[in-house]
C-alpha cells in the first residue's frame, strides 16, 4: 500500500479542477465496455504515463440482431519517452450507426509532473479530424422527400482538439478527466444537426488496485460520460487478475447493461481481452447483446528509443529473474 501522507491534498486539488472543467466545457465519443485497458482512446494525458509502449486494437458490434446497430474499430499506440516525462499517442477510430459512418483520427501530447516519490500528475493534448459520411441510400426515412437527403450523399471534415488531465500512484490508482473535443460549436452544419448533436462530452475515470494476495488482484473502476443536453452515463467495473495474466470481472452500466470481462496476458508482450454486455433496458427484448474483443501488444519494457527496462511490478524483487508482467491500468 502507497503512502498516503499528503495525498489527499492532491486528490481534493485534482476533483476541484475536474469541476472545473466540467462546468466550463460541456459529439458523442464511442462507448467501451473494456474502457480500463483502452484510456488513450479518451484521454491524452494518458498516452505517456505507460511503462512500455503500446499498440491496440480494439472490435465492437453493439446491439447485435438490429439492422444499422452501432460497430467500432480502434487502433491505436500509447508510446512514452525515455525521459519519463513525455508521450505521445495515435487514435483512429471508424464508427458506424446506420447509414453514417464517422473515422475519428488524432494525435495526442501529455507530459507529466512528479507530485511525490510515487504519484504523478499528467497533462495532455490531442489534435486531429473527423469525416463524416452518410449515405441516404441505406435505411428508411420519416419524409424521404425532404430536399436535404435528395443528394444521395453527406461527406465533410471537421478538425477536433481535446485535452485532459490523468492523476495516478504508480501501482494502485489513478483519476483522470478529458475532453476529447472542444470543437463541436463548429463541427456540424444545418444539414447534419438533426443527425449528429452539437455537444460536447465530458469523462471521468477512476480506479484502485488492491492486492489480495501474492498472486492475485482487486480492482474496481468506474467511467462517467456527461454529455451536455442528454442523461449521464456511469460505468462501474470490478475486476480480478490471478498470476499477473488471468483477468475476470463484471461491469454494470446504470439503467443500460450488464457485463461480463476475461482477459488474459498471452505473453510479456500480449493481452487478449474479451467483455459481453447484456442490455437490462428496452432493446434487451431485441438486441443479441453487444461484444467487444480488445488486443493489446507491448513493445518492449523501456521508454521510446531506450532498452531500459520500467517494470514496477512488486512481484519482480529478488527473484533470480525479471518477472516484466503490465502494469494493471
Amino acid at each position: 500500500m502507497p503512502d498516503t501522507t499528503g495525498l489527499s491534498k492532491y486528490i481534493i486539488a485534482f476533483v476541484g479542477f475536474c469541476m472545473a472543467l466540467g462546468q466550463t466545457f460541456a459529439q458523442k465519443e464511442p462507448q467501451y465496455t473494456q474502457y480500463m485497458y483502452n484510456i488513450g482512446s479518451f484521454n491524452p494525458a494518458y498516452v505517456g504515463t505507460v511503462e512500455s509502449p503500446e499498440i491496440i486494437g480494439l472490435y465492437r458490434a453493439q446491439w447485435v440482431d438490429i439492422p444499422g446497430a452501432p460497430t467500432t474499430i480502434r487502433g491505436g499506440a500509447n508510446i512514452p519517452f525515455n525521459n519519463e516525462k513525455m508521450g505521445l499517442g495515435i487514435n483512429i477510430v471508424n464508427d458506424e450507426l446506420g447509414p453514417s459512418t464517422q473515422t475519428f483520427f488524432d494525435i495526442a501530447y501529455s507530459y507529466q509532473i512528479q507530485l511525490s516519490d510515487e504519484t504523478k500528475l499528467s497533462f495532455g493534448l490531442n489534435a486531429g479530424g473527423s469525416s463524416l459520411n452518410i449515405d441516404y441510400s441505406k435505411g428508411t426515412f420519416e419524409n424521404p422527400s425532404d430536399g436535404s437527403i435528395l443528394g444521395g450523399t453527406f461527406n465533410s471534415f471537421y478538425p477536433t482538439v481535446g485535452a485532459g488531465l490523468f492523476m495516478y500512484h504508480e501501482e494502485d490508482w489513478y483519476l483522470g478527466v478529458s475532453v476529447p473535443n472542444f470543437l463541436t460549436n463548429a463541427l456540424y452544419n444545418n444539414e447534419v444537426a438533426t443527425i449528429v448533436e452539437d455537444n460536447m462530452q465530458v469523462n471521468a475515470i477512476g480506479g484502485y488496485v488492491f492486492e489480495l494476495g501474492e498472486q492475485t488482484k482487486f480492482k474496481p473502476a468506474f467511467l462517467v460520460n456527461y454529455l451536455q443536453g442528454s442523461p449521464v452515463t456511469v460505468n462501474l467495473s470490478a475486476n480480478f487478475q490471478f498470476i499477473d495474466a488471468l483477468t475476470i470481472g463484471a461491469s454494470y452500466r446504470i439503467d443500460n447493461a450488464v457485463s461480463g470481462l476475461a482477459g488474459f496476458q498471452i505473453s510479456n508482450g500480449m493481452f487478449i481481452g474479451y467483455a459481453y454486455d447484456y442490455n437490462t433496458n428496452s432493446l434487451g427484448e431485441f438486441s443479441g447483446g453487444s461484444h467487444e474483443a480488445i488486443l493489446k501488444f507491448y513493445i518492449g519494457r523501456g521508454g521510446f528509443g531506450s532498452g531500459n527496462n520500467k517494470s514496477k511490478n512488486k512481484n519482480s524483487k529478488n527473484k533470480g529473474k525479471q518477472i516484466d508482467s503490465p502494469r494493471f491500468f
